[in-house]
């Protein structure tokens, strides 16, 4: 019979360090495991025991500054927190491309947020909608008592919205409260003001309400970002830059036309938007899911970009896309990683702060487009791949270099190749090295 050792009582009351010794002892870890969950003296640990449930480490994520870019006229040092060897890469060499023509121009929406309210088994829908419309003052009134600082600071709820659903298990009337929710991502806020609006919603339909919680949807809270890539700076050695622009401009043409490219497509706008959200603290699977069904509101799944041809023969970009992030509130507040980056970025608003990360997520995606247009996405990919299985293969940085070199060189960016090298590398160096040494490393 399998041994049973999931249901640990009290396990959320103890301390970090007990935490760790059970499963220590429940899944025959050893000190060495423990500590890739970080020190226990690190001051990151006591701040993530206050965030979420039964911490027992931190997983850590590089964070890196994507250059040169100018957004509205002002420059901007980008903290991007990702795992992905070539995004910071990527974003810092189409930001200089587009700082030609002046950098990247983005605007916002209002930060307007939906709130959904379900109501099922409406005995008359017609007259329900009828009475919850004449109730709308009265309900944007209640709502607004939840929270009086939002209010105070120029937000709150704006509007309420009334749809029919219909269902396999019958018509649903749908309430949406529009919540302006300032300089913070307002889930906390909407959620709260869609539950002290049920009872009312409830009376006045005659129905049963259910779900009271915001929408990841957030079609009316956008941010756009738009920039010229000059055709001139896009040559490479065999193409012109005119060739370039028009092999992008047909990539883009395949992300229309087929949803297996465009999941793809937009997957590589995700990676720099996702990298930025991530650093400031913010919500990416709010964000993520977001985006996703703004892809596919017109009923087929679309590229979150465009791209055309100029008079003058230049590459025009533009993204649009939710945005749903905040200042306030969150990790934001609480994470040091998270209120640093914010700082380097010296936003002053939430809607600046979408504006910047539309803008990086063109620049991502035109970086992939370029890529894979010219030489290919595994070219510059691959180097820094090299990179990270050098390091895990115990490349120290007096051979980290020539260890990406021949990896590179060799066209066979692979993990046992990568031990071998440092291994030829060593036993030039210092004598053989056996199996045995080369595990303990």
């Amino acid at each position: 019979m399998q041994k049973e050792f999931s249901n640990i009582s009290g396990f959320y009351k103890m301390p970090i360090k007990e935490r760790r010794e059970q499963l220590k002892v429940l899944l025959d870890l050893t000190d060495k495991d423990l500590e890739g969950l970080g020190p226990m003296d690190a001051p990151q640990l006591a701040v993530a025991d206050k965030m979420v449930e039964n911490v027992v480490g931190t997983f850590d994520l590089p964070v890196g500054i994507a250059t040169n870019f100018r957004i509205n006229g002002r420059d901007y040092l980008i903290p991007m927190a990702t795992e992905e060897p070539s995004v910071v890469a990527a974003a810092s060499n189409s930001a200089k491309v587009a700082r030609e023509t002046g950098g990247f121009v983005a605007e916002t929406t209002d930060p307007v947020m939906i709130g959904q309210i379900q109501v099922v088994k409406v005995p008359d829908i017609a007259t329900a909608m009828k009475k919850v419309t004449e109730a709308k003052s009265e309900l944007l009134a209640r709502a607004n008592e939840q929270d009086p600082i939002l209010v105070k600071s120029g937000g709150g709820a704006r509007d309420l919205d009334l749809r029919v659903l219909p269902t396999r298990m019958g018509d649903m009337l749908i309430v949406h409260l529009m919540v302006d929710c300032r300089d913070a991502m307002g889930a906390n806020s909407i959620n709260t003001m869609c539950e002290a609006l049920a009872p009312a919603i409830g009376g006045y339909t005659g129905g049963q309400v259910l779900l009271r919680i915001l929408s990841n949807l957030a079609k009316f809270r956008l941010a756009r970002a738009k920039a010229t890539f000059p055709g001139r700076s896009l040559a490479t050695e065999g193409l012109t830059g005119e060739q370039v622009v028009e092999r992008i401009i047909l990539a883009q043409v395949f992300a229309e036309s087929d949803p297996f490219r465009c999941a793809t497509h937009n997957k590589g706008v995700m990676n720099g938007v996702e990298a930025v959200v991530r650093a400031t603290g913010n919500d990416t699977r709010a964000v993520e899911a977001g985006a996703h069904a703004y892809a596919a509101l017109e009923g087929c799944y679309g590229p979150l970009t465009e791209y055309e041809k100029d008079p003058s023969g230049d590459l025009v970009g533009s993204i649009e896309l939710p945005l749903p992030v905040g200042l306030v509130g969150g990790a934001t507040a609480v994470h040091p990683c998270a209120k640093a980056c914010v700082k380097m970025l010296g936003v002053r608003t939430a809607s600046e702060l979408a504006g910047i990360i539309a803008a990086v997520g063109l620049a991502q995606n035109f970086g992939a487009l370029r890529a894979m247009v010219t030489v290919g996405i595994q070219n510059g990919h691959m180097r820094l791949h090299a990179r990270n299985l050098a390091v895990t293969a115990g490349a120290t940085p007096d051979v980290l270099e020539e260890v990406v070199k021949r990896l590179v060189d060799g066209g066979k960016v692979r993990m046992d190749i990568a031990v071998k090298i440092v291994d030829e590398l060593r036993s030039g160096r210092n004598g053989p090295k056996t199996g045995k040494d080369r595990k303990a490393r």
